[in-house]
């Protein structure tokens, strides 16, 4: 029900997105000077008409959409830099192009730009190898923007020493700031870092804690691991949790 009502409300966001782009988008963006109205038709625009630009340039292969991604981003809007950024990551030959792109909207302050682009950097590409420890200060920049998944790709980096020393302390530190922003799968790891003292002093109290926070959240491992741990006290709950997460598994196939 949840996922439901979740999915519906998104669309209601993107469908006024994609209105409000398709209303304004031919508009020439101009710097933000203190004297335009941001109502103006030459006020820039905003951050939710350049996002549906770019969902339409990616879902239905627009070439106005795309154009006018590429118009904003020349001006050098951050926003518009990190949406075709993005876009170029999937096209193997806009490689080089992408990484300046996103590079740029991350030293603008763009967060999920620092994210992306620590992305790019991890996974590298057909002609060159992935570069870990490049993308670990994108990473601790987006984390430090309270980004989550950032904050749980730090933690799993330093647990398996990807990119920079293997340190489980570290790792819990990171997956902890994940947790914190509401992380599930960091949750998750966290719990078993207290539950087996990984990194961290063996706490069980912390552990179910973080455990019960994950299942709450409705990740299915967690649910997994959580109906495991209240089986010999509560056997009608670990029988609930255990259906739970054999329904999540399967409406999120493409997920987990």
């Amino acid at each position: 029900m949840k996922s439901t009502h979740l999915l519906a409300g998104a669309s209601v966001v993107l469908a006024g997105a994609v209105l409000a782009w398709s209303m304004h988008g031919a508009a020439t963006p101009a710097g933000a000077g203190a004297s335009r109205s941001a109502a103006g038709p030459d006020a820039p625009p905003s951050s939710a008409q350049i996002e549906a630009a770019a969902m339409s340039a990616s879902q239905t292969g627009s070439p106005e959409a795309r154009q006018q991604l590429q118009r904003w981003a020349r001006q050098g809007l951050p926003v518009a830099e990190r949406e075709l950024g993005t876009l170029y990551r999937k096209q193997p030959e806009r490689l080089g192009a992408a990484r300046q792109l996103l590079e740029h909207a991350a030293r603008a302050g763009d967060v999920e730009a620092a994210f992306q682009l620590g992305e790019l950097l991890r996974a590298g590409g057909p002609a060159q190898a992935g570069q870990p420890a490049r993308a670990w200060p994108w990473y601790r920049q987006a984390a430090e923007g309270r980004h989550a998944k950032a904050a749980l790709t730090l933690g799993q980096m330093a647990a398996n020493g990807e990119g920079v020393r293997k340190d489980a302390a570290v790792s819990v530190q990171w997956l902890a700031v994940a947790s914190e922003l509401g992380n599930a799968h960091a949750m998750f790891l966290l719990s078993n870092a207290y539950r087996y003292g990984v990194g961290v002093e063996r706490d069980e109290r912390k552990g179910l804690k973080w455990l019960e926070e994950a299942a709450e959240h409705e990740y299915p491992p967690a649910l997994q691991d959580l109906a495991l741990a209240v089986q010999n006290d509560d056997a009608q709950r670990a029988g609930h949790l255990l259906k739970e997460a054999s329904e999540h598994r399967r409406n999120n196939w493409n997920k987990y």
